[in-house]
C-alpha cells in the first residue's frame, strides 16, 4: 500500500502561540469565583459571618455602615477596597470625601475582621473581598436576602479623593441624575432602584435631609413634622439622625418602598424615586407589594456590582493593614 501523501505544516509562530497562551491565563485569572478561597483558605466565609453576626447583634445600625462601605468602595474605580486607605504622603484618599467625611463607617470592623482572618491563613484573602462579603453577611443577618459572593479580588495600591467627590450619588440628586450615576456604573434604571432599597435599613444626618423637610411639598405633613424636632432649619444638630426607613428601621425588608409611596422617603433622592408619574414610580409598587421580587433584584444587582473593575492575577495588592500599603 502506497503511503499517505503528507503536507509539510507551516512554521508556527512561537510568539503568536505564547500571546495565546497569555491572553488565556490572563482571562482564567481575570475571573472572579465563589470557590476562589476554597483551598487556600477554607473556613474565611464561616469566620466572616461569625464576627459580622456578633457585630451587627451588638449594634443593628452596623449593618447599614457595611454594606454602605462596599457601595461606596465599588462605585469609586471599581471593589478594591480603596475607600479603606488612610492617606499617605502620595494621595489623599476617599476617607474625607464629601460623601463619606463624617458619615462612612465600620472600619475598626473591618479591621478586626481583617485581623481574624490573617491569623486564620496570612497574606490569602483581600480587603476588597472581605468588604464584599461582609455586605452580604450584614444584610443577611438583618433578615434579607443573600447571594453567592464572586471571589478573587486584590487590592488597590492608591485611593482617590476627587473620584470619590464625583461617582457616588449624591442624596440631592434628582431622579435623572441618579439614572445616570447608575448607568455610568453599567447599570440600568431597574437595577439602581432595587440597590436604592439597601435604605430600608441605616440612618442619616440631618444635613442630608433639612432641605428636604423645611423645602419640599412631596413629603407627608405630619412625617417632616416629627423630623424637625430634631433637626432645625439652622445649621444646630447637623449630625442627628434619622432612620432612612422610618417604618422598621432596623429590618431589611420592602417598607422602604411603602414608605415612597406613602411620601415618607427621608433624603430628596429616596423619594425622586416615587414622585406622580416619573418613569421608575411603577417598579417601587411593585417592590412594595411583592417583597420576594425586590430580594431577587436586589441580590443579582448586589452581585454585579461586586463585579464592577475588580483587580484580579498580579494586579493590586493583598494587604496585610487594610489602612496601609504592604
Amino acid at each position: 500500500m502506497a503511503s499517505p501523501k503528507t503536507f509539510p505544516l507551516p512554521p508556527m509562530n512561537i510568539k503568536f502561540c505564547l500571546g495565546l497562551v497569555l491572553l488565556l491565563i490572563g482571562t482564567a485569572s481575570a475571573q472572579l469565583s465563589p470557590n476562589f478561597y476554597a483551598n487556600s483558605c477554607p473556613n474565611v466565609l464561616s469566620t466572616i459571618q461569625s464576627a459580622v453576626n456578633s457585630t451587627v447583634a451588638n449594634e443593628l445600625r452596623m449593618g447599614a455602615s457595611l454594606l454602605r462601605l462596599h457601595f461606596h468602595d465599588c462605585f469609586v474605580n471599581g471593589c478594591d477596597g480603596s475607600i479603606l486607605l488612610d492617606d499617605t504622603a502620595n494621595f489623599t484618599g476617599e476617607k474625607t470625601a464629601a460623601p463619606n467625611n463624617n458619615s462612612v463607617r465600620g472600619f475598626e470592623v473591618i479591621d478586626n475582621i481583617k485581623n481574624q482572618v490573617e491569623n486564620l491563613c496570612p497574606g490569602i484573602v483581600s480587603c476588597a473581598d472581605i468588604l464584599a462579603v461582609v455586605a452580604r453577611d450584614s444584610v443577611v443577618a438583618l433578615g434579607g436576602p443573600t447571594w453567592t459572593v464572586q471571589l478573587g479580588r486584590r487590592d488597590s495600591t492608591a485611593a482617590s479623593l476627587s473620584a470619590a467627590n464625583s461617582n457616588i450619588p449624591s442624596p440631592a440628586q434628582n431622579l435623572s441624575g441618579l439614572i445616570t450615576s447608575f448607568s455610568n456604573k453599567g447599570f440600568t434604571a431597574n437595577e439602581m432602584v432595587a440597590l436604592s432599597g439597601a435604605h430600608t435599613i441605616g440612618q442619616a444626618r440631618c444635613t442630608n435631609f433639612r432641605g428636604r423637610i423645611y423645602n419640599e411639598t412631596n413629603i407627608d405633613s405630619s412625617f417632616a413634622a416629627s423630623l424637625k424636632s430634631s433637626c432645625s432649619s439652622s445649621t444646630a444638630g447637623d449630625n442627628n439622625l434619622s432612620p432612612l426607613d422610618v417604618s422598621t428601621p432596623n429590618a431589611f425588608d420592602n417598607a422602604y418602598f411603602n414608605n415612597l409611596v406613602n411620601q415618607k422617603g427621608l433624603l430628596h433622592s429616596d423619594q425622586q424615586l416615587f414622585n406622580n408619574n416619573g418613569s421608575t414610580d411603577s417598579q417601587v409598587k411593585a417592590y412594595g407589594s411583592d417583597q420576594g421580587s425586590f430580594f431577587t433584584d436586589f441580590a443579582n444587582a448586589m452581585v454585579k456590582m461586586g463585579n464592577l473593575s475588580p483587580l484580579t492575577g498580579t494586579n493590586g495588592q493583598i494587604r496585610t493593614n487594610c489602612r496601609k500599603l504592604n
